[in-house]
């Protein structure tokens, strides 16, 4: 039986030091039915030779330029040159675990269509490792292994931008890419999301994924925690928000002044609740800040979480649980 072939699709800007390893790691595949698709984003160091010597040895990779800006012009260009039946992203930066492709590849077969393949991710620096990371590594992991990946969508993206596969119909069904929405791997999330694409559960190592300071979802504007707020809120509105509920939003914090003042512009109606003693009774935008006792007056509520405290969130879920509330339909965190 022919192996499909899959397409890697990566963007690359500036990323020198780091490209060899890169693309080392995509030759070394043990599944070798691939095309790699690189699109240059203007790049001011040698990354564009490096990877044309590299295109000029082996006939699987094929080189371009960006003809718009960013990354995602770049996906978008990568993938309208692509030819492959599984689709998969690759970043410049990043080092594919030898049985990568092999892993994910396998995933999709076996589950078919309307199906997301994802694997575990391990994050490594020169520079060691921060907690925030790590963290974020840990709870991605442990959705990734049972495939849960959407139920906390809304805290953080819960789908690695540089490791998932899937099938090239479902990819344009989902209308990747398009618009430029930032940051997009979270949106590309959202819209598995959106058309119920499951997460196949993994429990492999698959993907090397580098930290350093210059990275772009550190340093771009575009990966700004103001952003995902939008991002989340939008999708949110769209998908899971329940006009037959009294929309709550938990916590007068940055996130929840944010969240509070875009209901408003939307004229989407909520009642706004806080624990701290300072704000409670207060008038914010035209909204009197209520303490959390005020939710038991409320007989059909939903609720948007704010709270960022590992501790706070723990003690909110058994409140939650104590009022029979439902994860994901009476509460959502958004952090």
């Amino acid at each position: 039986m022919q192996k499909p072939l899959v397409s890697i699709l990566t963007p690359f800007k500036n990323t020198e030091y780091f490209i060899k390893d890169c693309l080392n790691s995509i030759i070394q595949q043990t599944y070798s039915n691939w095309e790699l698709i690189i699109v240059d984003d203007f790049s001011t160091d040698t990354s564009f030779n490096i990877v044309e010597e590299f295109s000029k040895k082996d006939s699987r990779i094929t080189l371009l330029k960006n003809e718009g800006n960013g990354i995602i012009d770049a996906l978008q260009l990568a993938f309208k040159h692509s030819k492959g039946y599984l689709i998969t992203r690759m970043d410049s930066d990043d080092v594919m675990h030898p049985k990568k492709l092999e892993v994910l590849t396998n995933s999709l077969i076996k589950y078919g269509e309307h199906h997301v393949a994802i694997g575990l991710v391990n994050y490594f620096s020169e520079d060691g490792i921060k907690e925030g990371y790590k963290n974020y590594e840990i709870w991605l992991n442990n959705l990734t292994k049972i495939g849960s990946n959407y139920s906390e969508i809304y805290k953080e993206c819960v789908i690695p931008s540089p490791c998932w596969m899937i099938h090239r119909n479902n990819l344009i069904n989902c209308d990747a890419f398009n618009p430029n929405t930032y940051p997009e791997d979270y949106d590309l999330a959202f819209r598995f999301y959106k058309h119920n694409y499951k997460c196949i559960p993994c429990d492999a190592v698959i993907h090397n994924w580098r930290d350093y300071s210059s990275r772009t979802s550190r340093t771009h504007k575009h990966y700004a925690e103001n952003h995902f707020i939008d991002l989340k809120l939008n999708y949110f509105l769209e998908l899971d928000y329940n006009t037959n509920k009294t929309l709550i939003v938990w916590g007068a914090g940055a996130k929840g002044k944010k969240i509070a003042s875009t209901l408003l512009k939307k004229e989407v109606p909520f009642e706004w609740i806080c624990d701290n003693p300072n704000k409670i009774g207060r008038d914010i935008y035209g909204k009197i800040l209520k303490p959390f006792s005020h939710l038991k007056t409320i007989t059909n509520p939903q609720s948007i979480i704010t709270v960022a405290n590992k501790t706070a969130q723990k003690e909110i879920t058994n409140y939650m649980e104590k009022l029979n509330m439902i994860p994901g339909q009476d509460y959502i965190f958004f952090c």
